[in-house]
């Protein structure tokens, strides 16, 4: 069996091809049920998110031009247009790809923890649609603890590497208990929603957004259960918030030194974290002077993560390491798995070899035939059925001159040393 790789990332196509040939959930299923139909194919995986499209697959034999052109007409695309911009794996190559994909050592952004679960979603999807057999299921729950390991014994995942990120997590360090803590959003941009997501991931119960535009600042809102103001109601509330994260596209600051002053001396001098995302700045810089204000621009987040990514480049070092001898646990695996595959062919070979010649010989008696003839003829017939695959094997090895594969024969079938009989003469 062959296993491969077809893919496209991030790293190999823009954003308007990956987004032709990504598989929604509805058509996800009638994909996996067409590859069920080509031949070949025994078993299929695909994962599907923003950033990739692949297919894994365990076939008879390499079938990687197939499998590109499936992809190309299942998507109505060109052939040439999907082969310029994908990259084939297979065997050994194809194991150890799936494994850095689950641990967040192929994304954009080195580590994310999101890839796995959308991983361990396409597993399940294809187990529904009657795609995995025994050699997947071993692959891929071998891949998830593989990514485990990674996550827990590695640092992959343990430090900030976006500023939407990196804010959210010094927040947490500065407050110890996060989630009781109020926080206001100034901004409803791409930037703000997703410092809006770390911090509900974290369990923050009570949020605010301020936005020029109420309307926008609504949409986001309804998606936090928070509450909505406008800019010019900021300076009457910035008082109830711990902390304070803006990021707008404003070309003058919209918090003054003067603003936050009055704010702490109403919170009676209770410490304010703020984080300002925004280029132009959106908090004055003179905000750093009072005591009780915690200011932090985008300029040092921006630090923390260039630090933290050089760490998770470190800690990447480390989990391959990990993943290539996770790779040949699993081959070693796949090989025994082969062998009992093998033996057991080879068992259920003679046993109905024998079983036919058995029937045969019982037919005849039962026709009055002579036992003793019927004896040797079975005997006969049975040891040219069984030794006729090992002789042919011997005589092509004998044919070209192959003395390491005549010896292995000559071992495999007991063929060197003493024979049967000879330990007993002399007796």
């Amino acid at each position: 069996m062959t296993l491969l790789a077809l893919g496209i990332n991030h790293k190999t196509a823009p954003v308007a091809l990956r987004e032709k040939v990504a598989f929604t959930p509805d058509s996800l299923v009638q994909a996996l049920s067409s590859l069920k139909s080509l031949e070949g194919v025994s078993e299929s995986v695909i994962v599907s998110t923003c950033n990739r499209t692949e297919l894994y697959i365990n076939a008879e034999y390499d079938c990687a031009g197939e499998l590109l052109r499936w992809l190309s007409a299942f998507h109505q695309l060109c052939d040439d247009e999907i082969a310029k911009n994908s990259y084939v794996l297979t065997q050994n190559d194809a194991i150890a790809h799936i494994m850095r994909v689950a641990s967040g050592l192929d994304s954009l952004i080195l580590g994310e923890p999101q890839i796995l679960g959308q991983v361990k979603q396409a597993f399940s999807d294809a187990k529904r649609s009657g795609m995995i057999s025994s050699e997947f299921d071993k692959l891929f729950q071998h891949t998830f603890s593989v990514a485990k390991r990674v996550r827990s014994e590695t640092d992959i995942g343990a430090n900030a590497v976006s500023v939407a990120y990196a804010a959210v997590q010094l927040a947490k360090h500065i407050f110890a208990e996060l989630p009781k803590r109020s926080v206001l959003l100034v901004g409803a941009g791409e930037t703000i929603e997703l410092v809006a997501q770390h911090l509900k991931e974290q369990g923050v119960q009570r949020l605010a957004v301020a936005n020029r535009t109420v309307a926008r600042a609504t949409d986001l809102a309804a998606k936090l259960d928070a509450d909505v103001y406008t800019l010019a109601q900021l300076p009457e509330h910035l008082k109830d918030f711990d902390i304070v994260i803006s990021s707008t596209a404003s070309q003058l600051p919209l918090i003054g030194k003067g603003m936050i002053e009055k704010a702490l001396r109403l919170r009676k001098n209770m410490p304010m974290f703020l984080v300002d995302l925004a280029v132009p700045r959106d908090i004055e810089a003179e905000v750093n002077e009072l005591g009780d204000a915690y200011l932090y621009t985008v300029d040092d987040l921006q630090h923390i993560v260039q630090q933290n990514l050089a760490n998770r480049e470190q800690a990447a070092f480390e989990a391959e390491k990990l993943i290539a001898a996770q790779v040949a646990d699993f081959l070693s695996w796949r090989q025994a798995q082969q062998s009992v595959d093998l033996v057991r062919a080879f068992r259920e070979r003679g046993t109905q070899v024998r079983d036919e010649l058995v029937d045969k010989a019982r037919n005849q008696l039962s026709e009055g035939r002579n036992q003793e003839d019927v004896i040797e003829e079975l005997a006969y017939k049975l040891t040219n059925a069984l030794l006729h695959a090992p002789t042919k094997a011997l005589r092509e090895a004998a044919a070209e001159e192959s003395q390491a594969m005549t010896r292995w024969l000559s071992d495999a079938l007991a063929l060197s040393g003493d024979r049967p009989n000879d330990k007993h003469k002399g007796k």
